[in-house]
């Protein structure tokens, strides 16, 4: 792969700690539009920047379908991109789960909106490197009174690297061939570059790519979603339905496949181990196969083995639905004990990234997350992330009776998203060049 060429945040985990920040632009003037292209294409740092000039920050530009039409790119262009991009999430939002709560009628303004043309993504070690991260991207957006600044959404991530819930975040990364970054589950064979970059091989030896060639090689698509986690009421299920606050943790380890320390039942599956989940050479290598086929260790149903059920016999591929999957906490903490909420806003900013809208982002989110078909439970949601509308029920393998935990509320509620596309740094010179 063209390191030099492809942007940073495809490929590159996030260092931890870390602070970030979403701004969203919408485009008024052509020519403004193709000069933020000429610029991003100086400040966006590439994938073979190991260590950008202010250190493990970088900042990266993504594009929407209306961003590339009120740039002026062809027709005939815009066509050979993935029709699910060229549609939108919000139209996509019933096969997504998006439904009752999560609809798109409801969602944070503008996200979903015509108006979301530009994303544009900073990532910092802290708040003082974030600021001066954005500083150094300003200049591409000064003297454009055709480029307007819409929403913007502040993010972080604690020392401790945890999401909202509690629970470590962050751990799983594939490997893929000629990134020179490494995946986290050696277990796991690097897959190919193409299920990540257009204009490469995928595991079906399939290129992608767009028309003209320039447009889409070394870019990604990318799936931003702003998900409100209830952690009260998380807390209190957790409580109501526990024999104290041991019971609480091995029934949030079932329901994650995950001890809140990071160490996944798979490899603990009698009490937590922090030292073993703070370790990131150890924290992740496991399958299911041979191991726990039948979930009583690792329920079938749990998260994580939704999310990527790797070596476990379940319909499909999963190595073809494998995805690189980013998320950072926004909002207040909820203090410790709380079981009431407050009323602020808090939850994860998810970013997807991939070559393969449908097949990736898509098919985990309608077949793995919001239903249970693949592992033969019929009509069941994920128990941490289903966006689905009511209640539903989860069960925990174990013998000689199963647990069945009924009425499940929703913990999640996705706010509002957009698929965009991450362009090459050569292709944002070229939408920079464009002419009428």
């Amino acid at each position: 792969m063209d390191l030099h060429d492809i942007q940073r945040g495809v490929l590159s985990p996030r260092p931890s700690p870390y602070a970030a920040t979403y701004v969203l632009f919408r485009i008024d003037d052509r020519a403004h539009g193709r000069e933020l292209m000429r610029r991003a294409a100086s400040v966006v740092t590439s994938a073979a920047d190991t260590l950008s000039p202010l250190g493990e920050t970088w900042v990266s530009v993504a594009v929407t379908y209306q961003g590339l039409r009120a740039l002026g790119v062809p027709q005939s262009a815009l066509d050979t991109f993935a029709w699910e991009f060229r549609q939108g999430m919000a139209a996509r939002a019933t096969a997504l789960g998006d439904i009752g709560p999560s609809s798109p009628e409801h969602w944070e303004q503008p996200l979903g909106g015509p108006d979301v043309h530009v994303v544009l993504t900073a990532l910092a070690p802290d708040t003082a490197l974030l600021e001066a991260a954005i500083d150094r991207a300003r200049p591409a957006f000064r003297q454009l009174s055709g480029v307007t600044a819409i929403w913007r959404q502040e993010c972080h991530a604690l020392p401790t690297e945890t999401e909202p819930f509690g629970y470590r975040d962050g751990i799983s990364h594939p490997a893929v061939e000629g990134s020179d970054v490494p995946g986290s589950n050696p277990r796991e064979q690097p897959l190919k570059a193409g299920e990540f970059v257009l204009g490469q091989p995928d595991e079906l030896g399939g290129v992608q790519t767009t028309e003209p060639d320039v447009l889409g090689r070394n870019g990604s698509y990318v799936a931003f979603r702003k998900l409100r986690q209830d952690v009260a009421a998380f807390r209190r299920f957790l409580e109501q339905n526990s024999d104290g606050p041991d019971d609480a943790e091995l029934l949030a380890a079932k329901l994650m496949g995950r001890w809140r320390s990071g160490a996944p039942l798979a490899l603990a599956p009698e009490r937590d181990d922090p030292a073993l989940g703070a370790d990131r050479t150890r924290n992740n290598v496991f399958g299911y196969a041979c191991d726990d086929p039948g979930g009583f260790v690792t329920p079938g149903g749990c998260h994580i083995r939704r999310a990527n059920p790797r070596d476990a016999a379940v319909a499909g591929e999963p190595r073809l639905h494998r995805m690189i999957r980013r998320g950072t906490a926004y909002g207040p903490l909820l203090p410790d004990g709380v079981t009431v909420d407050d009323g602020a806003d808090r939850g994860l900013m998810f970013a997807f990234v991939g070559a393969h809208l449908g097949r990736q982002f898509e098919f985990a989110q309608s077949q793995w997350l919001n239903d249970g078909v693949f592992f033969g439970a019929g009509d069941a949601r994920d128990p941490i992330a289903a966006t689905g509308d009511g209640p539903h029920d989860y069960t925990i393998p174990r013998r000689p009776v199963r647990r069945r935990l009924r009425d499940l509320p929703g913990f999640v509620t996705t706010r509002g998203g957009e698929y965009a596309f991450l362009p090459s740094l050569s292709a944002l010179r070229w939408l920079g060049a464009l002419t009428d």
